[in-house]
């Protein structure tokens, strides 16, 4: 009887560790027009907050975003490219969600998390005076 405990107990503590690695992130951007790649020049501005749950793979995100030149014609998550690189769209939002704040859920792959969590992402707004983006700002993990 003391064997199968002891083996019972050992058996949970070995697999404790891998229960503990899901785990919700914060993550944050600031959204600047001189982040832009390259830098535009608008009083435009903004934030991302975001939530990452390592467990489900989804990433919640909220953005919101002031004074740019026009309406937001486009936003995007893209990756992978540190701050001063660009990248292609790895989340696009929908037409429908541009206004601000924009609110989602997204789905990420394997290699997508792993990006993101590199420090990888940039979120930003486009105009249409700025259709290249308008604002820019590179997605961090608040630790």
């Amino acid at each position: 009887m003391n064997r199968t405990l002891t083996a019972l107990v050992f058996s949970l503590s070995l697999a404790a560790p891998a229960l503990a690695v899901a785990d919700t992130l914060n993550l944050q951007a600031h959204l600047l027009a001189s982040t832009e790649v390259p830098p535009k020049t608008s009083d435009g501005h903004g934030e991302l907050t975001a939530t990452y749950d390592t467990a489900s793979k989804v990433l919640h995100y909220k953005a919101t975003y002031a004074d740019l030149t026009g309406p937001a014609s486009m936003a995007h998550f893209h990756g992978p490219a540190p701050a001063g690189k660009n990248a292609p769209v790895a989340v696009p939002i929908p037409m429908d969600k541009l206004a601000s704040p924009i609110e989602g859920d997204a789905t990420l792959t394997a290699a997508q998390e792993t990006e993101l969590l590199a420090g990888n992402w940039y979120f930003n707004v486009h105009t249409a005076k700025n259709p290249g983006g308008e604002i820019r700002g590179q997605v961090e993990q608040v630790k």
